[in-house]
C-alpha cells in the first residue's frame, strides 16, 4: 500500500495541529465537547487519530523516525521537567492522614495488579492460556504506571517491557473505562460525604487545617516566560535527559554480563538501557526539585512536559494498524475491575483505621488514578480552596509511578513463568 505522507516534517506539523485542536476542544467549559471529553479522554484521541492515519495508509509508523526521536529525547526531558516541579515539603505538610491514605491507594495499585491477574487466570483457564501466550502482563503493567504516575510513567513502562501496539490500544480503552467510571463514583460520593465520614468515624479538623493553611498562603504572581526562562526550561529537560543517557549507558553495559543471574530473580530488565534512562531521569528531576529550578513550574515547565508526553503518544499511535488487532479483552476488563476494587478496599480500610475523612480517600485515590488533571477537580467538589491538595498528591503520584510500576511488573512476571 502506497503511503500518502512520507516526510516527517509534514507529519510533525500535522500532529501538532491535531494536538492544538484536541487541546482547544477538551478545554471547552460547556456544550458538545464538554460532554464528549467526559467519556472520551483526550489522551485516547491522541492515540487513535495517528493509528487511523497509519491504518488507512496516510502515514507509515514503521518508516517514520518520529517515534524514536520522541522516546529518546522527549520522554526523558518530560520526566525531568515533571518531577523537578514537585514541592515535597508542601506535600509532607499535608499531614499523616492524607499521606497514609494516599500511600494505601498506591500500594493497592502495586499489589492489586498481580493479585487480580492471578484471580482471573485461575477462574478462566482460557484466559490464562491466552494471557501467557500474548503476554498480557506487559500491557497491564502500563495501567499500573498510568494509575500511579500518569501518562509519562505509562509510556515509560510500555517501552521498558515492550508492550506491543495492538495490546496497548486495548489497554488504553480498559484504562479509560475503568478509571473514568471510578472518578464518576468518587464525585457522586462527595454528595454523601457526611454519611461516609460518619461510617469512617472521621475527624474533619485535619481538612480545616489544610484548607486554612492554603487560604493563608499567598501565591507569587505569575509572569509571562521570556527567552531566558524558556531556554532554562529546555536546558533543564534536555540537559537532564543527556545526563540520564550517559548514566543509563554506563549502568546497562556494566550489568549486561550478569543478565542470566539477574533473570533468575526477575531482575533482567535492569540490564535495559531504557529502564535506567527512565529511572535516572525521574531521580534527577526529584533531586532538582529541592533547588530553585522548581520555581520554573510557574513559567510553564509542566505544560511543556505535557506537550512532549502527548506528542509521544501520537508517535506510538502511528505504529498501530487496526486491521491487526485480534484480541479477546473481556478478561482484561475483569482484571482491571478486580484490581480497582482492591485499591478502593485498601484505601477505605486504612481511612477507617486512621479515622481519616472521605476527602482524603477521594482525592488520594484520584491523585493515583487520575493524576494532575482530575485530582484537583475532585478536591474542588469539596471546597475550591482544597484544589491544591489534589495537585500536590498528584505530583507525588508522578514521582512514584515508574518505581511502583517496575515493582508491580516484577511480581507479575512470576505469575507467567
Amino acid at each position: 500500500m502506497q503511503v500518502l505522507l512520507t516526510n516527517d516534517a509534514v507529519i510533525l506539523g500535522v500532529f501538532l495541529l491535531v494536538l492544538l485542536l484536541i487541546f482547544r476542544t477538551s478545554n471547552a467549559e460547556k456544550g458538545f465537547f464538554k460532554k464528549f471529553y467526559t467519556y472520551v479522554p483526550a489522551l485516547l484521541l491522541c492515540y487513535i487519530f495517528p493509528a487511523s492515519m497509519n491504518s488507512f495508509g496516510i502515514i507509515s509508523g514503521e518508516e517514520s523516525g518520529l517515534y524514536k526521536m520522541a522516546t529518546n529525547y522527549l520522554l526523558p526531558a518530560a520526566l525531568v521537567m515533571l518531577t523537578s516541579t514537585a514541592d515535597l515539603r508542601s506535600i509532607v505538610r499535608l499531614g499523616k492522614k492524607a499521606l497514609l491514605t494516599f500511600f494505601a491507594g498506591t500500594v493497592g495499585i502495586i499489589i492489586g495488579c498481580p493479585i487480580a491477574y492471578y484471580i482471573v487466570m485461575q477462574i478462566s483457564p482460557a484466559f490464562r492460556e491466552q494471557a501467557i501466550a500474548q503476554e498480557y502482563w506487559k500491557g497491564l503493567v502500563t495501567i499500573s504506571g498510568s494509575w500511579i504516575g500518569g501518562s509519562s510513567s505509562q509510556l515509560a513502562l510500555k517501552e521498558i517491557y515492550g508492550c506491543n501496539e495492538s495490546l496497548f490500544a486495548i489497554i488504553l480503552v480498559v484504562d479509560a473505562v475503568v478509571s473514568n467510571t471510578w472518578t464518576a463514583c468518587l464525585m457522586y460520593g462527595a454528595g454523601y460525604r457526611a454519611k461516609i465520614d460518619q461510617w469512617l468515624k472521621a475527624d474533619n479538623t485535619a481538612i480545616e487545617e489544610v484548607k486554612q493553611r492554603i487560604l493563608d498562603t499567598k501565591e507569587e504572581r505569575d509572569r509571562p516566560a521570556d527567552l531566558m526562562d524558556i531556554t532554562t526550561i529546555l536546558a533543564l529537560g534536555f540537559g537532564g535527559g543527556a545526563a540520564a543517557h550517559l548514566g543509563a549507558n554506563f549502568l546497562s553495559k556494566t550489568l549486561t554480563p550478569y543478565q542470566d543471574s539477574l533473570a533468575q530473580y526477575g531482575l533482567d530488565p535492569f540490564t535495559s538501557n531504557f529502564l535506567w534512562l527512565v529511572i535516572l531521569s525521574t531521580s534527577l528531576g526529584i533531586a532538582l526539585s529541592f533547588t530553585k529550578l522548581r520555581k520554573l513550574e510557574k513559567l510553564g515547565t509542566t505544560d511543556l512536559a505535557t506537550l512532549f508526553i502527548y506528542f509521544l503518544i501520537m508517535t506510538i499511535g502511528m505504529r498501530l494498524d487496526f486491521s491487526k488487532i485480534n484480541i479477546n479483552y473481556a478478561g482484561l476488563f475483569g482484571v482491571a475491575t478486580i484490581w480497582m476494587f482492591i485499591h478502593i478496599t485498601l484505601m477505605f480500610v486504612v481511612a477507617r483505621l486512621l479515622k481519616a475523612p472521605y476527602f482524603f480517600v477521594a482525592v488520594g485515590s484520584q491523585a493515583n488514578i487520575g493524576g494532575v488533571s482530575t485530582a484537583p477537580a475532585v478536591a474542588s467538589v469539596f471546597h475550591p480552596a482544597l484544589a491544591p491538595v489534589g495537585v500536590l498528591l498528584a505530583v507525588l503520584s508522578h514521582i512514584l509511578g515508574t518505581y511502583g510500576g517496575i515493582l508491580s511488573a516484577w511480581m507479575m512476571q512470576f505469575l507467567t513463568q
